[in-house]
């Protein structure tokens, strides 16, 4: 029997993670598994208001701003949900965890990753995933998918640039981490990169044998 874990979905927006974090929850839980899926940020109420601030139309917060709340909603959602969750014997899967922040904040922004690392250790611990999927979609086509949904917002109207250090940013953290971290091709049907996903868990966590169709 495996060990429920805590694993985090990372990717550009319109990459399909948050689509491939539902398609797992529900895998788990039609196994018998107790599931919490959440989102960063978000997932609290304190959360989801951070997240209306930092994603919505409104103001446009400053870089230094952004990365406070970004770590704001996340120190409440590691002591609200993600913790007792996991002391609780549920598997955590979490769309967007710190990954996020230093490759849009880090990457994207220009800001210090050891800054955003360190504040990541102060307000949460330092706690990690056991295992991060990072969904690989290239740029111009992950923003094609995300800037047609109806929940685009300022993040989606950031420059091609801005995008392309972000992916960048990523490449870097999974070199960096490669036994946390693990690039994931995200093109094909959701079913497709779902079978991937799954793959992914049964080679690193060792949950179940792959499923080939």
């Amino acid at each position: 029997m495996v060990t429920p874990a805590f694993i985090s979905f990372e990717g550009l927006d319109g990459c399909g993670k948050t689509t491939q974090a539902e398609l797992l929850a529900a895998h788990l839980r039609q196994a018998g598994e107790r599931v919490l899926l959440t989102r960063e940020p978000g997932g609290t109420p304190l959360g989801e208001r951070i997240r209306a601030l930092v994603l919505g139309e409104g103001e446009r917060p400053a870089p230094e701003a952004e990365l406070a709340l970004m770590c704001a909603s996340r120190a409440q959602s590691v002591r609200e949900l993600i913790r007792p969750a996991l002391a609780g014997g549920a598997w955590v899967l979490c769309d967007r965890f710190h990954d996020a922040t230093e490759a849009y904040q880090g990457g994207g922004r220009g800001m210090d990753g050891d800054v955003i690392r360190a504040l990541h250790r102060l307000l949460c611990g330092d706690l990690q995933p056991a295992l991060t999927l990072i969904l690989e979609l290239e740029p111009r086509a992950s923003l094609a998918r995300a800037r047609r949904l109806p929940t685009a917002g300022r993040f989606e109207r950031e420059s091609d640039a801005f995008f392309e250090r972000v992916a960048a940013a990523y490449h870097r953290i999974a070199q960096r981490e490669p036994q946390r971290c693990l690039l994931l091709p995200a093109s094909g049907t959701p079913a497709e990169v779902a079978q991937r996903v799954r793959d992914a868990l049964a080679l690193r966590l060792g949950l179940g044998a792959p499923e080939r169709a």
